[in-house]
């Protein structure tokens, strides 16, 4: 099994954590005045969804997890049902709501994702990080409101809900930071 240092920890790194899966999403290096270095990492578990803090002793060796990405597609939804096809063996699969989550208001189709699948068993999809959708319902912005640096709540095709600037029109297509689900510009 090969291993990772605390101090090579990496935005996406994955490593095994009591023996449960966990994602990398920040790690801290941080050198006290008094005392021994160390890391702070901010995980996600790869099986649970949940986030947590673990401080790690630097230069510790953790164990990676072995976690397979795969470039898939998405088809459509059946149910509560997502089904993907792997671009290499036209292999379709089916992932649930559950493990989408709030994600699936940002899946279009043929839509290019990853999916990471450990020891066998999806556990993540990770979508690109900005999508292009067209808001289909908004309060009209007022004129001479153009500038003014004011948002308002917009329904994207998805069902997403998110700020946009007051200059921003229903049927406009608009680009969103799935990793912040912000917006990001007009189209």
């Amino acid at each position: 099994m090969s291993v990772i240092s605390s101090n090579d920890f990496y935005s996406g790194a994955a490593i095994l954590v009591d023996g449960e899966p966990f994602q990398v999403l920040q790690s801290e290096h941080v050198k006290p005045g008094k005392g021994p270095a160390f890391v702070r990492a901010k995980l996600r578990n790869l099986k649970t969804g949940a986030t947590v803090e673990k401080t790690f002793n630097a230069g510790e060796k953790i164990p990676r997890a072995n976690v397979e990405r795969s470039e898939m597609q998405f088809l459509y939804a059946d149910g509560d049902q997502y089904v993907f096809m792997d671009n290499e063996t036209f292999e379709q699969i089916g992932v649930s709501k559950d493990i989408l989550g709030d994600d699936v208001q940002f899946l279009q189709e043929n839509m290019e994702v990853k999916v990471v699948r450990f020891e066998g068993r999806v556990v993540e999809v990770e979508l690109p990080s900005a999508v292009e959708l067209t808001v289909v319902e908004t309060d009209p912005g007022l004129k001479g409101d153009t500038a003014s640096g004011g948002s308002k709540p917009a329904k994207l095709e998805g069902g997403a809900v998110i700020q946009v600037p007051l200059f921003v029109r229903v049927g406009d297509r608009v680009r969103v930071d799935t990793r912040t689900r912000e917006y990001v510009s007009r189209v």
